[in-house]
C-alpha cells in the first residue's frame, strides 16, 4: 500500500538537505574567526583552515583560550603555522587534535608541501615567504603567507618584524599584521598595498589602547575580542 505521508516526509527531508547545501555553497563568503594571538579559523563552508592554532594557552603572557576551543576544531582540517614558538604552536595540542579528528599540518618543517594544497582545494593558492623573526638577536625560522582564495588575497604576517617582503605583495584585500609591522613600514618608508588591516597578536593589556587609537581609523581593525567572526564576500 502506498504510504503518502512517509513518502512526503522523505521528499521534504531531501528537499531541506538540498536547499541547505545549495544555499550554503552559494553563500560566496569566507568566514574568519579570531581565536587569539595570531590564531585564526578560516572557512568557505567546504574547507577548514587553522593558522597559528592550536598554540599553548597563555604562553608568554599572550591570550588564553578555553579548552572547549580545542574540542570545537573541525574534523580533517588544515593547520598552517608561521613558526613554532609556543604562543603560535603547541605540539601537544596539535597531536591530540589530529589523533582525534585527523587533519594535515604545514609549517617550517615541511613548507614545500604547502604547494599541494593548491591542487586539492578549490579556487585556492598559498604562497610562503621566508621572513625574519628575531628574539633577543637570535633568528628563528619563520614564514608569512599569502592566501588567494576565491579571488580574494589574504596576507598573514605572523611575528615577522621586517615589512620589506610584505611591501612587495600587491593587491592585498585583507592583511593580518601585528602593530609593529605597520610601525616599521612607516619608519622605513615602505608602502603596503592592502585594503584592510586587522591588527592581531596583542597582549591583553594592550587591548584598551588599541581600541581607543584605532576606533576612528577606517581601514584598520584591532582583533581584541576572541571569537569575533569576520566575513569576506567574494
Amino acid at each position: 500500500m502506498y504510504d503518502y505521508q512517509k513518502t512526503k516526509t522523505k521528499l521534504l527531508t531531501i528537499s531541506l538537505i538540498f536547499i541547505s547545501f545549495f544555499g550554503f555553497s552559494q553563500s560566496k563568503e569566507i568566514n574568519i574567526e579570531f581565536i587569539g594571538n595570531c590564531g585564526l579559523y578560516m572557512t568557505d563552508g567546504l574547507t577548514n583552515i587553522y593558522t597559528d592554532f592550536p598554540y599553548k594557552s597563555g604562553a608568554h603572557n599572550y591570550m588564553e583560550f578555553d579548552e572547549s576551543e580545542l574540542d570545537s576544531v573541525k574534523e580533517n582540517s588544515i593547520f598552517i603555522f608561521t613558526h613554532k614558538h609556543s604562543d603560535h604552536y603547541s605540539k601537544k595540542n596539535l597531536k591530540k587534535i589530529i589523533k582525534e579528528k585527523g587533519g594535515e599540518q604545514f609549517g617550517v618543517s615541511n613548507i614545500s608541501d604547502l604547494e599541494k594544497l593548491n591542487n586539492t582545494i578549490n579556487d585556492f593558492e598559498i604562497k610562503a615567504f621566508k621572513t625574519e623573526h628575531k628574539v633577543f638577536g637570535v633568528s628563528f625560522k619563520h614564514y608569512s603567507f599569502l592566501i588567494s582564495w576565491h579571488g580574494k588575497r589574504i596576507y598573514l604576517s605572523g611575528d615577522t618584524t621586517n615589512p620589506e617582503t610584505m611591501g612587495k605583495v600587491k593587491n592585498i584585500d585583507w592583511a593580518f599584521v601585528p602593530y609593529w609591522i605597520l610601525n616599521n613600514a612607516k619608519e622605513q618608508g615602505i608602502s603596503i598595498d592592502a585594503k584592510m588591516y586587522f591588527i592581531y597578536h596583542l597582549f591583553p593589556e594592550q587591548i584598551p589602547s588599541a581600541k581607543a587609537q584605532l576606533k576612528e581609523v577606517e581601514n584598520m581593525h584591532p582583533l581584541t575580542d576572541q571569537g569575533e567572526i569576520l566575513t569576506l564576500k567574494y
